[in-house]
């Protein structure tokens, strides 16, 4: 079974840039998209964006758009985030997971990577 490693997170100022990282066992070959998300303590997930196989790209939160964007790596099987002027409201748990072609769930989610952003 595929499964995903996110790491690269961190504690940074406001401002400054943080690059996740979201390793992919396997080839990417099978998988249709990779999605982030992000949850913090008490709080519903939010769907961050998403990447897909031909690398088009999309963020469903507002609050990102235009900070936050998306690669991605096939020949290393690894996907990024790439967030810049990060925020304090940006400190939480980033995950990702792949979307298997002809599937329509994304799973399974990784263990996730802490993003902490200090005022």
């Amino acid at each position: 079974q595929v499964h995903v490693v996110e790491s690269g997170g961190g504690l940074v100022q406001a401002g400054e840039s943080l690059r996740l990282s979201c390793a992919v066992s396997g080839n990417m070959f099978n998988i249709a998209a990779v999605g982030w998300r992000r949850q913090g303590p008490a709080k519903e997930g939010e769907l961050v964006g998403l990447i897909l196989a031909n690398g088009a790209t999309g963020y469903a939160l507002d609050s990102v758009k235009g900070r936050f964007t998306s690669s991605r790596d096939d020949a290393k099987s690894t996907v990024y985030l790439q967030m810049n002027r990060l925020k304090p409201e940006d400190t939480v748990v980033y995950y990702c997971a792949i979307l298997p072609k002809g599937a329509t769930k994304y799973e399974p989610w990784g263990q996730g990577t802490q993003v902490a952003v200090a005022a």
